[in-house]
């Protein structure tokens, strides 16, 4: 893979970038007006798409950072994102032009005030992952082999200039309007700082082993304190494939379902016992071992949930409060979803619209055993999530609905079913978690 000897860290430098792909955007724009004469409408479409997700993704790449994040984080969208642009999207979990040698060099004596060799026995200046915000490479100390993380220069500067121009395409796509939007763009913001901190990473993934631990076929590696800084860490290098490439190529169905378990068991425990979670759920976080154990990466993406919020967002997700009307709109105004000012036609449309969303996806907690690989169960959602992003009726009325919470608690889940059907894990236990 061809690698990068520098990286636009200035305001101006990252706008022109985004300026010089806003306008291959428009080139393609022009071809599709021409291919519309001699192909067919969805041919066409097709084809910008393709187009643009491809010159987005290969101008992002450029900048790595928040913008390539965001990206990241709209691939797991789904149900809203054409397919090219998931699938594009996609490839900033863990597969994105790394530095090249002399700048990993450069930038590591920048962060740590010495070269890799003045600190470890032996470093591969290769990296061997290169995602949104650093990349990996291989080391080794004492005889043992760990991986080192190293943050790309000029990604924690550049968070709010890059947000800032990312916000209007944002803003239109989950149509953000309101006074009070800048909410969720500063919900946003602050985890991208925190995932800056490497200091706090380290810290929030020794909490998260020590109290995850005792959860089976579950493994973190350990972290060294003293061989990280603010922008590197240094932890044990972890042997295992992605697990989008287990899934890509397993047959072992024994292995779907104790995978699918550990890591349905990891994320429950989180959210109902810790009351904080690993809000980063998509594949280049997670690795399987040989034997089919799940092995946990990154925690630089820790999403807290305060009582106030996970109190209503839960008593939702039992069916006799789902199918209690006035019931469930009283829950609905304390997560934010219905408002004061909102018309008879807004609260009649809203609370029928997540009626429908949620007696959907809160199906696994109406069950003690349930199925993630039914591919009926993902089919209703995706159907249900591209027809409310075509819907007129909704694009009419403002989308600036919910707590800010619902952000990240809501990327968990999407992120979490992904990947559960992804394993196409079956027989899961879904209150496992209480006994562990």
């Amino acid at each position: 893979m061809k690698t990068i000897d520098n990286i636009p860290t200035s305001k101006i430098q990252r706008a022109t970038k985004l300026v010089s792909t806003g306008a291959k955007v428009g080139v393609n724009y022009l071809k599709y007006y021409g291919d519309k004469l001699t192909k067919t409408e969805n041919e066409a479409k097709e084809r910008l798409n393709q187009n643009n997700a491809d010159d987005i993704y290969n101008g992002l790449k450029q900048l790595k950072g928040s913008a390539l994040k965001v990206a990241q984080m709209l691939s797991m969208e789904k149900s809203i994102l054409p397919q090219a642009y998931v699938e594009k999207f996609s490839l900033a979990q863990f597969s994105v032009p790394p530095l090249s040698a002399p700048l990993v060099l450069k930038t590591f004596k920048t962060y740590f005030g010495k070269l890799p060799s003045d600190i470890y026995d032996t470093f591969n200046a290769t990296s061997v992952n290169a995602a949104s915000i650093g990349q990996v490479h291989i080391a080794e100390k004492n005889g043992k082999k760990l991986a080192v993380k190293i943050q790309y220069p000029g990604v924690a500067e550049s968070i709010a200039s890059d947000l800032a121009m990312v916000k209007p395409i944002a803003m239109s796509m989950f149509n953000i309007k309101g006074k009070d939007s800048d909410k969720y763009f500063k919900e946003v913001e602050s985890k991208l700082i925190e995932e800056t901190d490497y200091i706090l990473e380290v810290k929030q993934s020794k909490e998260i082993a020590q109290n995850c631990a005792h959860i089976p076929n579950l493994l973190f590696p350990k972290y060294y304190e003293d061989l990280s800084s603010e922008r590197i860490i240094t932890m044990d290098y972890m042997v295992g494939e992605h697990l989008s490439e287990f899934t890509a190529h397993n047959t072992n169905q024994e292995f779907s379902n104790q995978l699918g378990q550990a890591l349905w068991d990891f994320y429950m425990f989180q959210i109902h016992k810790l009351k904080k979670v690993h809000a980063d759920p998509h594949p280049g976080n997670f690795l399987v071992s040989e034997n089919g154990q799940l092995i946990a990466l990154d925690f630089g993406c820790m999403k807290t949930i305060p009582n106030e919020f996970y109190i209503p967002y839960f008593e939702l997700a039992e069916k006799d409060n789902i199918n209690n009307r006035d019931y469930f709109i009283e829950k609905l105004y304390q997560l934010e979803i219905l408002r004061p000012d909102d018309t008879p036609n807004e609260i009649t449309f809203f609370t029928d619209m997540f009626h429908e969303m949620l007696s959907l996806f809160t199906q696994p907690f109406h069950a003690e055993i349930f199925d993630f690989s039914d591919g009926d169960f993902f089919g209703k959602i995706a159907e249900l999530g591209e027809r409310y992003s075509k819907s007129t009726e909704l694009r009419k009325m403002n989308g600036n609905r919910g707590s800010k919470h619902f952000i990240y608690i809501n990327r968990t889940f999407f992120g979490l079913y992904n990947l559960m059907f992804d394993l196409k894990a079956k027989d899961i236990k879904i209150n496992n978690f209480k006994t562990l």
